[in-house]
């Protein structure tokens, strides 16, 4: 009960440090180039989409705190591990794309192509807030096949470097998401 009294204004402040995350790595190149360098490392890649199962246990509890904290989280994990000794050449290629895409000129389609990512986080968060699993599995595999897609149409070949660590994590996701909901569920009934 106690930490329920601080849910916002623990959310406010996850809040605050993701904008600000946003707008240092976007304003800082050798912030950014750093971050990069350890994007390469693609067990960032393997563990990114796991962030989707407490976004959605927070959301299930109705914890801006911990909803805005996994954001937060999910967005600094690109560089929590180290520059990777060597990289794959598709996975280089597809880094290079994705880099130029941030920092290249962004018009009205690629500012409403970003704008899914909003949206999708919002539409899952809704989904578990009012405790609809098949909506949120909807959305998450949604999401998934949409950074999937994207991949591929910016990327070509090289985007299809991430369908494995995309796929291993939508199963877990799913997988983790179905039984603990379905726990929850249970639990509430008691």
């Amino acid at each position: 009960m106690k930490l329920k009294r601080y849910d916002k204004k623990v959310a406010l402040t996850f809040g605050v440090l993701t904008l600000a995350f946003i707008i240092f790595a976007f304003i800082n190149e050798s912030f950014f180039n750093w971050a990069y360098e350890r994007h390469q490392n693609q067990l960032s890649w393997y563990i990114r989409p796991l962030f989707i199962i407490p976004f959605c246990y927070f959301a299930y509890k109705r914890s801006w705190a911990g909803i805005w904290g996994t954001i937060f989280f999910l967005l600094t994990s690109m560089f929590w591990f180290p520059k990777p000794d060597v990289v794959s050449e598709q996975v280089k290629q597809f880094l290079e794309m994705e880099m130029e895409y941030l920092s290249g000129d962004w018009g009205l389609v690629k500012i409403l192509i970003a704008l899914l990512i909003p949206i999708s986080f919002i539409a899952l968060g809704t989904a578990f807030w009012k405790r609809s699993l098949w909506l949120g599995l909807a959305v998450v595999v949604f999401m998934a096949v949409a950074k999937m897609a994207w991949s591929v149409v910016f990327g070509g070949e090289a985007g299809k470097s991430i369908f494995v660590p995309a796929i291993i994590g939508l199963v877990f996701c799913i997988g983790l998401i179905y039984i603990g909901f379905r726990k929850l569920e249970k639990k509430n009934k008691w």
